[in-house]
């Protein structure tokens, strides 16, 4: 390769990644302290997985020539804070595609989980005690997805074996999909009384950070469950903690706020929540998934054709 062929970051090794063009000097970077090679040079930069904001972005700002930022993610909150360092004319790229299967598993399993009082009998398997009696089903529950896109969507394809007795959708705007009515934000103060379940997908954007704040949940009804996959800021923590230790409400959270859960906070121990460690999208879906859409995505580039999944474009 000449001195003149650009660079492209890569957080896998690039033989890892079949069908890679050959038009390209591959650097590999996963957020370690060292940059792979002088920054400027790269023009295809693919962010490093589960890395904080910070190391995300500390090469932006050395990337002059920079053409397309990839997530790995499917929301792109965390490289905003970076996009004034870039050129015009740069795309930001999510992860769509890569994410909705192994997102919506855990929604449905943190869901189940929940209704089904698991984390109760693992807690008596532990102390060898037979926790027996009734407990919910999600059959014949009615759910509101809040965030219908690609990951809400794959939500409701895997709940539609449960027998729910009915799912809405709620997104930023209304419309019609086949499965019916995609309803608009406004709209939940109507909707939310009416749920056993609230699942949330929807990304972190202005709109949504402190959506469920204690006027959101003052309004859901009394024992619902609300499922959070989306981001820990979507969620007013101080209120569902007091929503949990008045027994009002139950919680199955993928994400908080703050995120980790510091040692100590109340979330922990609060009534009726079960939490998991950010982990929806870090199952064994991720890495070949996430590796067929950086090889798709550098041949269109190689090829001078529009990349896809491009949520906005620099100014």
């Amino acid at each position: 390769m000449t001195a003149e062929t650009p660079d492209v970051w890569l957080p896998f090794p690039a033989e890892e990644i079949d069908g890679l063009p050959a038009s390209f000097r591959y650097r590999q970077w996963d957020g370690e302290e060292t940059f792979p090679a002088d920054p400027a040079g790269c023009v295809f930069y693919v962010t490093p997985y589960m890395k904080s904001q910070a190391v995300t972005l500390r090469p932006l700002a050395a990337m002059p020539d920079l053409r397309v930022v990839q997530t790995l993610t499917a929301g792109i909150d965390h490289v905003l804070g970076g996009l004034a360092d870039l050129a015009p004319g740069v795309r930001l790229c999510n992860a769509r595609g890569v994410h909705e299967a192994s997102t919506a598993e855990l929604a449905l399993a943190l869901t189940l989980a929940s209704l089904r009082g698991i984390p109760g009998m693992v807690r008596g398997q532990d102390r060898e005690e037979w926790r027996s009696g009734f407990y919910d089903a999600l059959a014949d529950k009615s759910v509101l997805i809040i965030g219908y896109g690609a990951i809400g969507a794959a939500i409701e394809d895997r709940l539609a074996p449960f027998e729910c007795e009915r799912v809405a959708r709620v997104a930023r705007t209304a419309r019609t999909t086949a499965r019916g009515p995609v309803h608009a934000l406004a709209e939940l103060p109507r909707l939310l009384p009416l749920a056993d379940v609230v699942i949330l997908s929807t990304p972190l954007t202005d709109e949504t950070r402190g959506l469920v704040d204690a006027g959101f949940l003052a309004r859901m009804k009394d024992g619902a469950l609300l499922v959070n996959v989306a981001r820990g800021p979507v969620v007013d923590t101080g209120a569902l903690v007091r929503e949990l230790e008045s027994d009002r409400l139950r919680a199955a959270l993928d994400v908080t706020d703050p995120e980790p859960l510091p040692s100590g906070h109340p979330l922990w121990h609060a009534p009726g929540v079960l939490i998991t460690p950010h982990v929806g999208g870090s199952s064994s879906a991720f890495e070949p998934r996430a590796k067929r859409l950086v090889a798709r995505q550098l041949r269109r580039f190689a090829a001078g054709e529009p990349v896809e999944n491009t949520v906005l474009i620099t100014k």
